[in-house]
């Protein structure tokens, strides 16, 4: 299973963590999420999403635990690119 969950740049909130794709990115909002952590349970699913991510050159990075993508950074911060 993938779950997911945001942090939103103007609040701070932080999502619980879902498994539900279909309907929440389609409400929209997305200038609003400060970055988005991906965790999936199984290694092989998290390496086949790493693939995919990178092949986009998304901003973000992988941690042991989670994959986090970057909507914003300060500007004085480092940003890597997965």
């Amino acid at each position: 299973m993938i779950k997911w969950r945001t942090k939103n740049i103007d609040t701070g909130y932080i999502s619980l963590w879902d498994g539900d794709w279909y309907y929440h990115f389609s409400d929209g909002g997305y200038k609003l999420i400060e970055w988005l952590e991906i965790h999936a349970e199984d290694d092989l699913i998290k390496t086949d999403l790493i693939q995919i991510l990178k092949k986009i050159h998304v901003p973000g990075e992988v941690t042991t635990d989670s994959i986090i993508i970057y909507g914003y950074k300060k500007t004085n911060e480092f940003i890597d690119y997965i």
